[in-house]
């Protein structure tokens, strides 16, 4: 049994083509709950979620780190498994991630990589390299790649650990140097997932980047930049 917690804003468009890949899993549906915690939408993105999850609600924490910690909270199951609003889900995707901890019991964290939806050869290059620095990480351990949508761990051990660190860049990357403290954690290329490239392309990779790295370099925290022009509401 494992929860899927998926933050979201304002993903009208893309969220139904998601919601659909993840009710058509491997896995059985009466096995996975999914959890759609909100930032207050102003489009129809919590009346379609409300089609297809088992519980939509509006987070009180802020941030997407701590949407997702709102999400963790509110699970009943001790596998957890985060994503985002506008990816898409190989059928296999969560039956993989139930098998890879039964066959690493002392896994705290499990994480993979993401293949490009929009079409072209850039993004395909741009991919490319992201997921060879997420191979390299995972197998020198000297840092974890791990991105938010595509990310599982044990729900008592994330609790332990701390939670999702809430601020404006970076939460995703600092939670597995915490969660390696009580488990191993286990890179798995096969746990792969559709990202979506809309917000690079709207608002540019290398911008992107620099900005990243800059908020990541002050802590994850910034007044001068906003990460990708992101806000997450508190209610």
């Amino acid at each position: 049994m494992i929860s899927v917690v998926v933050p979201s804003f304002n993903e009208e468009e893309g969220i139904e083509p998601f919601l659909k890949s993840l009710c058509d899993q491997t896995l059985p549906r009466d096995q996975y709950e999914i959890i759609v915690v909100d930032g207050n939408s102003k489009d129809k993105t919590r009346e379609i979620a409300e089609k297809y999850a088992d519980k939509v609600f509006i987070q009180t924490s802020k941030k997407v780190g701590g949407a997702r910690n709102d999400g963790v909270l509110a699970s009943k199951y001790d596998l957890i498994v985060t994503t985002d609003a506008d990816c898409f889900l190989p059928r296999p995707w969560l039956e993989t991630i139930v098998k890879d901890f039964e066959k690493y019991p002392d896994a705290s964290v499990i994480y993979g990589p993401i293949y490009p939806l929009e079409p072209g050869f850039k993004h395909k290059f741009e991919v490319f390299l992201y997921n060879i620095v997420v191979r390299i990480g995972g197998r020198t351990g000297i840092f974890y790649a791990t991105l938010g949508a595509n990310t599982a761990f044990r729900k008592n051990l994330f609790i332990e650990a701390g939670m999702y660190k809430v601020c404006d860049a970076g939460d995703d990357w600092e939670l597995p140097k915490r969660m390696k403290n009580y488990g191993r954690v286990v890179l798995d290329m096969k746990m792969i997932i559709g990202f979506s490239m809309r917000r690079y392309i709207n608002f540019g990779l290398f911008r992107s980047a620099f900005q990243w790295f800059y908020v990541v370099a002050k802590g994850g925290f910034s007044d001068k930049h906003q990460y990708m022009g992101k806000e997450y509401t508190k209610k």
